[in-house]
């Protein structure tokens, strides 16, 4: 407030009918004081009025023919949204990074006339470009988010809302769902690990790839290192590592008329590569595990003998007999004969000292210790590879299963790894070892490889009706193909984490009838031994039902795969992708177009509800040949056990 100013001392004598003149002159000094004071009041309360009241709530940044990116003020929010304003693509929560009591305009352009990207410095703290790409003939637009921290050691993190908006993709976790709202997650190194060593990580399929039903697609670079938190019902949160190089966090924004349009652009962004098909022969033979844990040829042989000539007295067929790791001294062998020959550098390893000798990495696999290759060394590559066609030759061997690429063995045990190896690179680094084993190798983990010629196993699951068990198989099988990885060894009928045999026989039949329309048929627990021949005839039936009706239909949309990488698995949206109805579904899946598989799931249950997505065609009952509308929904429909819904589409 303004202070009055003291007047000077007068020598003339005050006089009486001067006296009212001067007091008048102060009471207009201070009615002007007043009004000052007012007008800076008033002029304040504008101010405020303007920033907090009268400004738009919402700010456009960009503007392309389908969508636009809009500024949220309110809830510190970026919003992709029609430019009609009628439909919201993602809600991408960015706080506002340095203090959150903070309001941020967020409206300046600093890429000055440029109508494609837009620029701008975050409270001092990050700096963000974000660049717009329209694909007019795709009907696609795709926003490139980049945030780079400004100081170091500064964490970024963007939040994408769950709200009106179902999501796929990502990684996957014990008790997958689909979609993943469901999950819960810590922040953490978006890596795959090992679930048997850590149950809270990310599992054996994962890219850096997520798809929402509204029709967006959000992708992050390989080599951007990502922290994943998932905060069940809300949001998933991208975060960047805090360090002294300032590592941005980077991802791209692609949004399209609906979630199948969406995500047929991205599959071509997710993998660029050319897509090669693995062998096909594989998917006729079902595979038996080898439960005797034996080692030494002789025993091998035999034991091998007795369970081949037991499948063949009970008809059921050829098969993969597959033999436990424990069934052959091949890794030990290996590791000490590469010692005993001064090849430490063969294993990953770390040096004793600035000159130190080579020390192998110890970690364990399964509950024993173990060494992992070097991958990396390419005399260490060929060696393996010699090792192992000896391996192969001496036992007949026709496909190898590489165990162990989970997890970071350095960063498991706080090391500091070496630049090739940071993240998840060796897993890829084993699919390159896997092709040259040639196209028939399983390998128990998939990230930046879905376009390889290989087949991936599925992670062991419980032997009960829960989500870890056989519910848990169908999100699975979305999961995986969403990702690209189409050509899968699903687990055993009935489970196998807990590596006993399955007692519960309904279990089991409602697995086999699952597992009947996945690509291969997996068999820990033989079917003998629950002792009755109904088992053992479902068992040969449904054997039959997949060699049959399942692999051609698998041949024919694997060549599709190859040529759009349109999944071989389907999720219901995928013939109806503006129906809201197919966007939760995750008990029923399509193979391809043309089949869709309904299987129980529940305990004691002798019905089921399916849905029919609406594609502008009819569905066939393959039981009974009754016709059905598309968008049909059919409650309590019959389905006695040891049968499945199965369902052909008619043009």
């Amino acid at each position: 407030m303004p202070h009055a100013r003291n007047r000077n001392p007068s020598p003339i004598p005050e006089v009486t009918w001067d006296t009212g003149l001067k007091e008048m002159n102060e009471t207009w000094k201070g009615a002007i004081a007043c009004l000052g004071v007012a007008i800076f009041f008033v002029m304040t309360i504008g101010i405020i009025y303007w920033q907090v009241v009268d400004q738009p709530n919402k700010n456009w940044i960009l503007r392309g023919t389908l969508s636009g990116l809009i500024w949220e003020r309110r809830s510190h929010s970026l919003l992709i949204q029609t430019l009609t304003e009628d439909k919201t693509y993602v809600e991408i929560n960015v706080g506002n990074v340095g203090n959150p009591d903070l309001e941020v305009p967020f409206v300046r352009n600093l890429c000055w006339l440029n109508k494609t990207e837009f620029c701008y410095t975050w409270d001092s703290v990050a700096e963000v470009k974000i660049s717009l790409e329209v694909d007019e003939d795709q009907e696609t637009e795709c926003y490139s988010m980049v945030w780079t921290p400004v100081h170091c050691h500064v964490e970024l993190t963007d939040c994408f809302s769950m709200s009106n908006i179902s999501w796929y993709g990502g990684a996957h976790v014990r008790g997958q769902t689909w979609p993943i709202n469901d999950q819960n997650a810590t922040m953490q190194p978006f890596v795959v690990s090992n679930l048997r060593d850590n149950p809270s990580g990310f599992g054996s399929a994962l890219e850096r790839y997520f798809l929402g039903s509204s029709g967006v697609a959000v992708l992050v670079p390989p080599d951007v290192p990502l922290q994943l938190e998932l905060d069940s019902g809300q949001q998933f949160c991208l975060q960047s590592l805090p360090s002294m190089e300032r590592l941005p966090l980077q991802y791209t924004v692609c949004v399209a008329q609906n979630v199948k349009a969406v995500h047929q652009e991205a599959a071509q962004l997710l993998s660029p590569d050319a897509r090669e098909l693995p062998n096909l022969k594989t998917l006729w033979l079902p595979f038996w595990k080898l439960l005797a844990s034996v080692d030494s040829g002789p025993k091998v042989e035999r034991e091998l003998r007795t369970f081949s000539n037991r499948l063949r007295r009970h008809q059921l067929g050829e098969g993969v007999i597959s033999l436990n790791e424990h069934s052959t001294t091949l890794l030990s062998e290996m590791f000490h004969t590469s010692l005993e020959e001064g090849n430490e550098d063969f294993w990953l390893s770390l040096p004793s000292g600035p000159q130190g000798q080579l020390i192998p990495v110890m970690s364990q696999w399964q509950g024993r210790f173990c060494v992992k290759l070097n991958v990396t060394n390419p005399g260490a590559v060929s060696w393996f590879l010699d090792r192992v066609g000896s391996l192969q030759a001496h036992l007949g061997m026709e496909y190898v299963v590489l165990e162990g690429s989970e997890g970071n063995v350095f960063e498991e045990q706080a090391l500091r790894p070496p630049e090739a190896l940071t993240g998840d690179k060796y897993i890829s680094f084993l699919a390159d070892l896997a092709i040259k084993m040639g196209d028939s190798t399983i390998v128990t983990a998939g990230t930046r490889s879905n376009h390889k010629p290989l087949f991936v196993r599925m992670s062991p699951l419980q032997s009960d009706w829960s989500s870890m068990g056989l519910k848990g198989v169908i999100p699975l099988l979305l999961h995986h193909t969403l990702l690209g990885y189409n050509f899968l060894i699903p687990d055993a009928v009935g489970g196998s984490l807990s590596d006993g045999l399955v007692t519960d026989k309904e279990l089991f039949i409602r697995w086999l009838e699952v597992a009947a329309f996945l690509p291969v048929i997996s068999f820990h627990t033989p079917p003998w031994v629950f002792g009755e021949d109904q088992v053992l005839n479902l068992t040969r039936g449904y054997i039959r039902i997949h060699q049959r009706d399942v692999v051609p239909l698998i041949e024919k949309f694997a060549e599709e795969w190859k040529m759009t990488g349109n999944p071989i698995y389907r999720p219901m949206w995928w013939l109806s992708p503006d129906d809201p109805v197919t966007f939760t579904i995750d008990d029923q899946f399509l193979i391809g177009d043309e089949m869709l598989v309904a299987p129980v799931l529940e305990q004691g249950v002798v019905q089921r509800d399916i849905y029919l997505p609406d594609g502008g065609f009819q569905w066939q009952d393959s039981r009974d040949a009754q016709v059905f509308d598309g968008g049909t929904f059919l409650q309590d429909y019959p389905v006695a056990l040891g049968e499945v819904a199965v369902f052909l589409r008619r043009s």
